[in-house]
């Protein structure tokens, strides 16, 4: 049953936030980006550098994350924080670019993954891989819109059984794998560290989603801390292990010339069984970052419902289920036609990063924009978390985001002519008259 008066409650954990930050963050990067990084340190030490600064750099964004979401717990995440510190529009602007292209955006990418690993693992025809992202979708949406309890359990299990693989491959690599000659030649005879720190946070990517549960989790002004520092820990322990691992059997010139680390470490300490089990360890991370991606970007839906009439549908909360169902339901039916939209270009997983990678940075560096507005617009609200070094910290978090930004566009600008990244651009455009109707609409009641 539906209820408009309905709202989220306080029933998450700690352990179940976490388990959504581990989840989401820990997708499909942690067995391909390995390859990418080595190719552009050169060393074993600054691979493992690298690695540890993407740790820090999350660390930096979460201490921000941290405030805003203790001060102003709300569905909405930085939807909330953006309509507080810049107004209606430019919030509208970015729910509507989550709902249509971020978050669906992403969803619709791991579910690629998810299928790609899955077909390998059990062919169903030439679509396989498509076959098997829809249903991806279809089925965690719909657990989801059965309730908060089965969408959570879901994520927790996949969590733990993600990473109860990746420490079985650590394990295998630091115990199993033969050490690679220490002779070989160095990866890459001209590394880029900055190029070598954009594929480490893009790997690190998602930890921020955590924001979006604020209003469900017991005693938010307290345990936010603790959430995002605890999944930012996790996971950061978590790629330095893995990453060791890699490093001891592979060695940096193994890794820069590996399409598959995890693959290739396996399959050298265990044979063709070693690869099987990595296929489906990845097809289980993906599946899980999937059902976290659905899980937290409803709420973006849900609270831009409560808060323009204009998408008043979406912002109803079906009280039994404690769940947004009208909103899981729309962000399930986008994210299957950008599964469509993937299966066309037979480049699935690359034309979602093209069609996402840009508004994602760009909303990202408002919301830590918006850490600065509201300390100067709103001085006296409570703020149970400050983040420590005070201007230093948000600055060094914002500076990041424009790297990033600057990256990501130059990306775009490559593959200008991809369908992706120009279907991005025109669905992010096309709610610019949403905005400007809604504003219209304001005005015309003031």
């Amino acid at each position: 049953m539906t209820d408009k008066a309905a709202a989220p409650k306080p029933i998450l954990a700690v352990t179940d936030v976490v388990a959504i930050i581990v989840g989401i963050v820990i997708g499909a990067g942690i067995f391909k980006t390995p390859s990418l990084v080595a190719a552009n340190t050169g060393s074993g030490g600054t691979f493992l550098l690298v690695w540890l600064l993407g740790g820090v750099v999350s660390l930096i964004g979460a201490l921000c994350y941290a405030e805003l979401a203790a001060a102003y717990p709300h569905a909405g995440g930085d939807y909330h924080y953006l309509i507080r510190a810049f107004g209606r529009e430019l919030a509208f602007l970015f729910a509507w670019a989550r709902l249509t292209v971020i978050q669906t955006g992403s969803i619709a990418m791991l579910a690629f993954v998810f299928g790609d690993y899955a077909a390998g693992v059990l062919p169903v025809g030439g679509y396989a891989s498509s076959v098997y992202a829809m249903a991806a979708v279809v089925v965690l949406t719909a657990l989801n819109v059965m309730g908060v309890q089965q969408g959570k359990w879901t994520q927790n299990v996949l969590t733990a059984a993600k990473v109860l693989g990746l420490l079985l491959v650590a394990a295998v690599g630091l115990f199993r794998a033969a050490s690679p000659s220490s002779a070989a030649p160095a990866a890459s005879s001209s590394p880029a560290f900055g190029l070598a720190m954009i594929f480490v946070l893009l790997t690190f990517g998602g930890w921020n989603e955590a924001a979006y549960v604020s209003a469900e989790l017991r005693d938010v002004r307290r345990n936010m801390v603790r959430a995002l520092l605890g999944g930012i820990g996790a996971v950061t322990a978590i790629y330095l292990l893995v990453n060791l691992a890699y490093l001891k059997g592979l060695g940096v010139t193994g890794m820069a010339k590996s399409d598959a680390v995890a693959a290739d470490l396996l399959r050298a300490a265990l044979g063709a069984g070693g690869a099987m089990f990595v296929s489906v360890l990845i097809a289980v991370s993906a599946l899980g970052a999937t059902n976290a991606s659905i899980f937290t970007g409803a709420r973006t839906a849900y609270a831009l419902g409560r808060d323009f009439a204009l998408f008043r549908f979406l912002g109803r909360w079906r009280e039994r289920a404690d769940t947004p169902a009208n909103a899981l339901l729309v962000q399930g039916v986008i994210s299957l036609a950008l599964v469509a939209l993937g299966a066309s270009t037979r480049k699935g997983f690359e034309t979602m990063v093209a069609y996402t990678s840009p508004v994602f940075w760009f909303f990202f560096l408002l919301a830590g924009l918006s850490l600065f507005v509201l300390r100067t617009s709103e001085p006296d609200a409570p703020r149970p978390f400050r983040v420590p070094l005070y201007p230093l910290t948000p600055l060094l978090f914002c500076v990041t985001c424009v790297y990033m930004l600057h990256s990501s566009l130059a990306y775009a600008v490559s593959q200008a002519w991809s369908v992706g990244a120009l279907t991005g651009v025109v669905v992010l455009l096309a709610g610019v008259p949403f905005a400007l109707l809604v504003r219209q609409r304001e005005d015309e009641k003031s």
